[in-house]
């Protein structure tokens, strides 16, 4: 470990000298800054791991000394410090795990309602306001990209994107099945319904990052429809892309623009190809690593919301809230927080396991 530490202290240096000499050169130089920052954690607890390694072997030399009151503070120094040697071995270990390219980018997240009917769609639209509330806590933005309502609020279906700095690193975990127990608005007889509600995560991707050859979509133009069906508007401004290779239907009518519209689904299109070639290439480098937090496998029910127990529950770190109207106002971070470590130390085990 300390030799990559080393390593990276010596690229962080060299990144210095070439900042100096860059000039007016603002495209590399905001490259280089870029790398430099992604090192600098590393570099900072690299330098403190060195030091307390330092103390802890002068600590020892005076632990077996003859002076009494020396070789006490050296035993009360040793307390201190081989804990803090471990937490930063720890924490270095995590910083030099290969990081996701796809962490820093904004997201576009699907939520699309599932059994349960009405009360289905109606969830949907909670979990869109608990996101965008999430979002607003972290001074992210929300723009919907598409939507399918119901005539009494809830959706069918809506997409929306994230854009803020590491908004895929917080909300890569919230792909799945989110289950709710609770009596519908719609139930006159006051019984506990359960419904579940389908969300999807994907990094938003650049055309540069994933090629699509015309021939390769089919192209649909029709006219918008609101709620109920109606048609909202004379022109055909709404646009369906169909991905002929794989079958993807994507489709976007809340523009007036039909150019709006078809951008606003090529980007979701990008998004979703990305996903499925990112996944076959995670799963050819990981074979070993079964476990489904971060997954986003949408056949996993990841969550429950039990109102009548103002519980939520989350079933990948058997984690549960008993706060539930503060995490349906966006208080996601206990959640958000524990799988991040869970999937951290997996990988580190995963790693640790790789270099056996």
């Amino acid at each position: 470990m300390l030799e990559k530490i080393t390593k990276i202290e010596e690229r962080y240096e060299e990144l210095n000298r070439l900042l100096e000499e860059a000039g007016d050169d603002y495209q590399r130089a905001a490259e280089l800054a870029k790398e430099r920052a992604d090192l600098e954690e590393i570099v900072e607890k690299g330098r403190e791991y060195r030091q307390v390694l330092k103390r802890i072997e002068e600590a020892r030399q005076l632990v077996d000394g003859e002076d009494e009151e020396l070789s006490l503070l050296a035993r009360q120094d040793l307390e201190e410090l081989e804990p803090r040697q471990e937490a930063l071995e720890r924490e270095i270990k995590a910083l030099l795990l290969p990081k996701d390219k796809r962490d820093e980018r904004n997201v576009i997240m699907e939520i699309r309602a599932g059994t349960g009917g009405e009360e289905a769609a109606l969830f949907a639209a909670d979990l869109f306001r608990m996101y965008s509330r999430y979002a607003e806590r972290r001074n992210w933005t929300v723009e919907i990209l598409s939507q399918n309502e119901t005539g009494i609020g809830g959706f069918k279906e809506i997409i929306f994107m994230v854009k803020g700095k590491g908004a895929y690193s917080r909300l890569k975990y919230e792909s799945g099945v989110h289950r709710v127990q609770r009596v519908p608005a719609t139930e006159a007889s006051g019984r506990i319904h359960t419904s579940t509600v389908t969300v999807a995560v994907l990094a938003e991707v650049e055309e540069v990052d994933i090629d699509i050859p015309e021939s390769d979509i089919r192209i649909d133009i029709y006219r918008s429809a609101g709620a109920g069906g109606q048609n909202v508007q004379k022109n055909s401004t709404a646009v369906r892309i169909t991905h002929i290779p794989t079958g993807i239907v994507v489709a976007c009518q809340d523009e007036r623009s039909q150019l709006q519209n078809r951008l606003r689904a090529m980007s979701i299109l990008r998004a979703k190809l990305y996903e499925i070639e990112e996944n076959r290439r995670q799963q050819e480098l990981d074979e070993t690593r079964r476990s489904q937090v971060g997954t986003g496998e949408r056949s996993e029910k990841i969550r429950t919301y039990n109102y009548p127990q103002n519980r939520v529950t989350d079933h990948r770190i058997n984690l549960s809230s008993f706060n539930l109207p503060a995490v349906m106002d966006g208080e996601l971070d206990e959640f958000i927080e524990e799988l991040a470590l869970r999937d951290e130390t997996e990988r580190l085990t995963a790693h640790e396991t790789a270099q056996l």
